[in-house]
């Protein structure tokens, strides 16, 4: 069973959009037509492929057609580019902690050297394999190792993050011996959460015989804000070490001690020869190892 490029490429114009209105307008074609498409290749897959809410959210089994759909606009632009130079969007998914500190870099050589123009979708590293999954995104910034269903690994390295806090926090919540901080002190002393998935310091605390629920928490879910806060005091966390170095250095800030926590990361893209993403890789993974080892 042959699957038409128009109507997978409406559902992903329906995805990108938010809805069919606003997918219409952006194919030049009535609603009515992109219902008649959707409905199309929802009986070519023999299941409902949109949930039709506000905006509307693609089911499990449309990753696949989002996918092909994605893969099919990739190796278009490849052929365009060598006739006029046709410019290319590649959404990539990062972590937040390696968008600020090594991620951006690459990107800008790449635009430089390339008619591209990046979509970034920011998670947790331990959630952006599921852009991928779902066809969002052509390659990511992952910890997860174990291939994504159609695409392919690299190693990049690994982020080292320590537990750090101002020197005023850490005196008055911690006293002169910061490094032997005990129990009670660390299950008063506020902490700063990225988000509620955040579990670098969860893993901290269980690391010291520390219960985790007791510590008060604020969340601040902006990467350079994060340091922010911990500089400014608001509480302490664990900072990847490519920020908390110059600070500590400086006096900004000061370790608490206990293990650090590494997280190894991973680059996935599609398992796509394509000249536009293979440069995309090539840069990033290049850049990762040169600034994580």
């Amino acid at each position: 069973m042959r699957v038409p490029s128009d109507l997978v490429e409406t559902l992903v114009a329906v995805l990108d959009e938010g809805s069919l209105d606003a997918a219409a307008r952006r194919l030049h074609v009535t609603p009515s037509a992109i219902s008649q498409r959707i409905r199309a290749l929802e009986r070519i897959a023999g299941r409902v492929l949109l949930v039709r809410s506000k905006p509307v959210r693609a089911t499990e089994a449309a990753h696949p057609f989002v996918r092909y759909a994605r893969q099919l606009a990739l190796l278009e632009r490849d052929a365009l580019a060598e006739l006029d130079g046709a410019t290319a969007t590649v959404p990539l998914a990062v972590n937040a902690d390696s968008l600020a500190t090594w991620f951006l870099p690459p990107l800008s050589r790449l635009s430089a050297a390339h008619d591209v123009v990046f979509d970034l979708h920011r998670d947790d590293q331990d959630f952006t394999a599921g852009l991928l999954e779902s066809g969002t995104v052509m390659g990511a910034v992952t910890s997860r190792e174990t291939p994504v269903a159609g695409c392919r690994v690299s190693p990049l390295g690994a982020l080292r993050y320590e537990a750090v806090a101002a020197p005023g926090f850490a005196r008055r919540w911690f006293g002169d011996a910061v490094t032997q901080t005990d129990a009670a002190a660390l299950e008063a002393a506020p902490v700063v959460d990225f988000d509620r998935r955040d579990e670098l310091q969860t893993r901290w605390l269980r690391s010291r015989s520390v219960d985790p629920a007791r510590a008060p928490r604020h969340r601040v879910p902006a990467s350079q804000d994060f340091a922010a806060a911990v500089l400014l005091g608001l509480g302490w966390a664990l900072l990847p070490t490519l920020q908390s170095s110059m600070p500590v250095d400086r006096g900004e800030l000061v370790r608490l001690g206990g293990a650090d926590v590494v997280v190894p990361l991973f680059w996935q893209q599609w398992n796509v020869r394509s000249p536009l993403l293979d440069a995309v890789a090539d840069e990033i993974v290049a850049e990762a190892r040169k600034v994580l080892g």
